[in-house]
């Protein structure tokens, strides 16, 4: 075929009746321009058209099975939700809903009012707020808080959050100054009380969630800064990132301070994220004192900042599932992954190795998402042929795992019982016939 033979758009578009054909033919009609002057033929222009009308309505977000052994994996889209929790979405989503609307008093109401009890219930603070992320959460309380004046943050503590999203950054755009405390590895609580001046508005503390300093360090406890803190009639804000509820006396959790234990610590403010640890939708939740919630939740940054009713929604079932502990472990998918026992995650990989022909390898599971950086979760894969990765990753649905040493290896601590037959039959849909 020469490019004078190729239709014009119009002409191939009247060969389909959809409100996208021309869009599609213009797309169609390029590439068959291009492989004309590669010196290769652009095949049936018909079949190419129908095919690209459809490729333009197919959803861009997909689900996706995770085969990489990270559990709060960011770029999968962090925690899957628990069952309960997507009903509950459906159910709010479908119809309308009491979002801003008192069904006792007949009046508008909060859509904080559906979450703050509870949070309240599981971490004992006096007040809530939920925003859409935990950036915004302690964007939103450096601004309400801290707008004009100097925020006091160790050095140790001026993480970078993901992204190229780094706490300086943040607190910039508060409209705070930042004023370093301590050194990067060792900082006490002389150095924040030393650091206290006229125009200090609070004091900020990061969680190193996503990072550990070891060695010649030294920290002091957040008790410790509280002390300076109230000595000082500042606010105490513990930016704790990952969104622990549940008591540290989990061994993976150890050194993972929940919520509860910050506040009674003497924090007045705790930000954390709903789709780390905690396992539910991406939200920013704080937690504290009555008055500086009040403060934030009447600054103008909260409306632009707030969590939609879906948002909502998933995050009150998840947090209902809290008010059992043994429940919560169970049916929370992330917390489910992380305490999943090494046998049961071999067994789950013999089978699908068994299933695809492949081997059975021992492997490193993450947790993820900024969170318990140090901690090892042995876990087991099926090793399948390295040429599998491409294919997979395009496949329907499609499957991520990990290319090492030439093999792709399909973690099952991230693969749920329900999901091997998916991935066996994708794998055998990939493999030359």
């Amino acid at each position: 075929m020469q490019l004078r033979d190729l239709p014009s758009v119009d002409e191939l578009a009247r060969g389909l009746d959809d409100p996208l054909a021309v869009d599609a033919a213009r797309t169609v009609l390029d590439r068959a321009r291009a492989e004309i002057r590669a010196g290769s033929e652009p095949g049936d222009l018909g079949a190419a058209l129908a095919a690209e009308v459809e490729e333009l309505r197919a959803p861009r977000l997909r689900r996706v099975l995770n085969a990489t052994g990270v559990i709060v994996h960011t770029n999968l889209g962090r925690a899957p939700l628990p069952a309960s929790v997507l009903e509950r979405v459906r159910e709010v989503g479908s119809g309308y809903s009491n979002l801003e609307y008192s069904l006792e008093e007949g009046a508008r109401g909060s859509r904080q009012a559906h979450v703050s009890a509870i949070l309240g219930r599981l971490t004992g603070a006096e007040a809530a707020l939920v925003v859409n992320n935990n950036a915004g959460a302690m964007l939103l309380a450096l601004a309400a808080l801290a707008e004009g004046r100097e925020v006091l943050v160790s050095r140790g503590e001026l993480i970078e959050i993901g992204d190229g999203f780094r706490i300086p950054d943040v607190l910039a755009r508060s409209g705070a100054r930042l004023v370093e405390v301590g050194t990067t590895n060792r900082t006490s609580a002389a150095d924040y009380e030393r650091a206290v001046a006229p125009e200090t508005a609070l004091i900020l503390r990061v969680h190193q969630s996503n990072f550990r300093v070891v060695g010649f360090t030294d920290r002091p406890s957040l008790a410790d800064v509280g002390d300076v803190a109230r000595l000082h009639d500042l606010p105490l804000v513990d930016d704790l990132g990952s969104g622990n509820l549940l008591p540290s006396n989990n061994l993976l959790l150890e050194d993972e301070p929940s919520a509860r234990e910050s506040l009674e610590a003497g924090a007045d403010l705790v930000c954390f994220s709903g789709d780390k640890l905690l396992g539910g939708p991406q939200a920013g939740i704080v937690v504290g004192r009555a008055e500086l919630i009040e403060r934030l939740r009447r600054h103008p940054l909260q409306r632009a900042l707030r969590a939609d009713k879906l948002t909502l929604a998933a995050l009150e079932a998840t947090l209902i599932l809290y008010l059992d502990p043994p429940r919560a472990r169970a049916e929370i998918p992330v917390l489910r992954m992380i305490d999943e026992p090494a046998d049961a995650v071999r067994a789950r990989a013999q089978r699908l190795a068994g299933l695809l022909g492949g081997t059975v390898e021992e492997t490193v599971a993450r947790v993820g998402g900024g969170a318990l950086p140090l901690i090892e979760l042995e876990s087991f894969a099926s090793a399948v042929e390295e040429s599998l990765a491409v294919p997979l990753r395009l496949g329907e649905p499609p499957v991520v795992g990990v290319v090492r040493d030439g093999r792709l290896l399909l973690d099952c601590r991230t693969l749920a019982d329900v999901e091997i037959d998916e991935v066996v039959a994708a794998v055998h849909a990939c493999r030359p016939r």
